[in-house]
């Protein structure tokens, strides 16, 4: 099978059990996002390294909280990393690891897989089962959470309160409410949280949405993204049940879903509402975070949102306070962008690629970088899905406890752009959205799907 960044056909999860009685969580303060210059933006100022250490206190049932304290200073120059989740994108990631990072332990809740990832690399390597054991390690100072969509935000919380940074892949969470519960816990523990939409660190990109705050389009009159396509509710029929195979941990594996039997069907857990949100959330998290980017509104979203029809696909059109319309409605277009109407041309802006009319917009931007060079560092054939310097962009922040180009409230608030899409066409009726609350205006039928329950042992804990 063609393997795709979406991870469709194969499972991404390193989830290890979580067994907390802790309830969920309260809806956060709104986070804040700090503007950076050029310079801040492609790499961090080198400072030390803060760390803290995992605290958990057990139960007969499991751990119930968890805390933080301060940790001594770094061992050397060598940021220490370990991983939760070596599926596709994970073992991608893990590829492309800066020199200055070293990648000391694995946790993935099929320990074949990781041990597969460890033969490939040709290292021996501790490999847990239940990523908690390595948050309790001292001699770690990162993770890099490459988990399913479902499996994501509990890992990350859990290595924020134990003094751990964060690379989390995206989409950052499977729901608007647990994405901003993380986007608390960075906060408060003062963790830096890199989200892997890596053309924030794609020096193209960063000059075109440049471009477009800066007015280089006039005003803009609309933005045209791909109109996503949404997951199912559930296959039909239902799956037969199947044994486990060897080695995974099921009940860790199925994460805050609820539970049902083993079954391969679940393997393509991105079609499947209970995990996902189909490429609306998938690739929407790239294309949708250049539009918030271009827009200028990392630190918002829009105000309607109004479905074309009820239908799993059904196109949509947004409107942000100043009126720009963004309508979910091409058919064939830029998977990692969008089209940018302004009164003085269309700027396409993709994956480390601009196109306009005229021309000469295009041109101009272009100009101003070596064209050959960034595609040298971005091409697939050095590393599939080329994120090295989105990764050193982490590293540094990691040392300088700077915000990194693609900070937690970004990526929170990228992607709950496209959970919002998902639910007005699940409703398929007008929504009001306030971006300040993050709550519907009057709904409460719509504000219930802000979450979902969460399974037993995987509740979110208090930040």
């Amino acid at each position: 099978m063609k393997w795709d960044e979406s991870g469709m056909g194969r499972d991404e999860s390193g989830m290890g059990r979580d067994e907390s009685a802790a309830g969920g969580t309260n809806r956060a303060d709104l986070g804040t996002n700090q503007r950076r210059s050029p310079q801040q933006e492609s790499r961090c100022a080198v400072a030390r390294l803060r760390r803290r250490s995992f605290v958990a206190a057990a139960t007969a049932i499991g751990i119930t909280s968890v805390t933080s304290r301060a940790s001594a200073s770094p061992r050397g120059d060598r940021i220490r990393v370990a991983a939760i989740g070596v599926g596709n994108r994970g073992r991608l990631l893990l590829d492309q690891l800066p020199a200055d990072a070293e990648l000391v332990a694995l946790a993935d809740c099929s320990l074949p897989r990781a041990e597969a990832y460890a033969a490939h690399k040709g290292v021996a390597i501790d490999i847990v089962q239940d990523y908690r054991r390595l948050l309790d390690r001292k001699d770690i100072d990162a993770v890099i959470v490459a988990t399913g969509d479902f499996q994501r935000v509990l890992p990350c919380i859990h290595a924020c309160q134990a003094g751990k940074d964060v690379y989390a892949e995206k989409p950052l969470s499977l729901t608007v409410q647990e994405g901003r519960a993380l986007v608390k816990a960075v906060r408060r523990h003062d963790r830096v949280l890199q989200v892997g939409t890596q053309q924030r660190s794609m020096t193209i990109n960063r000059l075109a949405c440049e471009f477009i705050r800066s007015g280089g389009l006039g005003t803009i009159r609309e933005v045209r993204v791909v109109n996503y396509q949404g997951s199912a509710a559930e296959p039909v029929p239902t799956p037969a049940a199947e044994a486990v195979p060897a080695g995974l941990d099921w009940n860790a594996w199925l994460s805050q879903a609820a539970d049902r039997p083993y079954s391969p069907t679940w393997m393509a857990w991105m079609q499947w509402r209970d995990f996902a949100g189909g490429e609306m959330t998938n690739w929407g998290a790239h294309g949708v975070d250049q539009v918030q980017w271009a827009l200028g509104t990392d630190d918002t979203g829009p105000v309607t949102i109004v479905p074309r029809g009820a239908a799993l696909n059904a196109a949509v059109e947004m409107r942000y306070a100043s009126g720009i319309a963004v309508t979910f409605v091409l058919e064939k277009g830029p998977m990692g962008g969008g089209v940018f109407i302004g009164d003085r041309g269309k700027l396409e802006i993709n994956r480390n690629k601009v196109v306009s009319n005229p021309p000469e917009i295009a041109a101009g931007i272009l100009a101003r970088v070596d064209v050959a060079a960034e595609e040298r560092a971005w091409s697939d054939e050095t590393a599939l899905w080329q994120a090295r310097q989105h990764l050193q962009n982490w590293l540094d922040c990691i040392r300088s406890r700077e915000r990194p180009v693609a900070d937690v409230e970004i990526g929170h608030r990228s992607i709950t752009v496209c959970h919002l899409a998902g639910i007005a066409r699940r409703l398929g009726r007008p929504l009001e959205w306030n971006p300040d609350t993050e709550r519907f205006v009057s709904d409460p039928e719509a504000d219930a799907l802000l979450s979902r329950p969460r399974r037993a042992g995987f509740e979110l804990p208090v930040a």
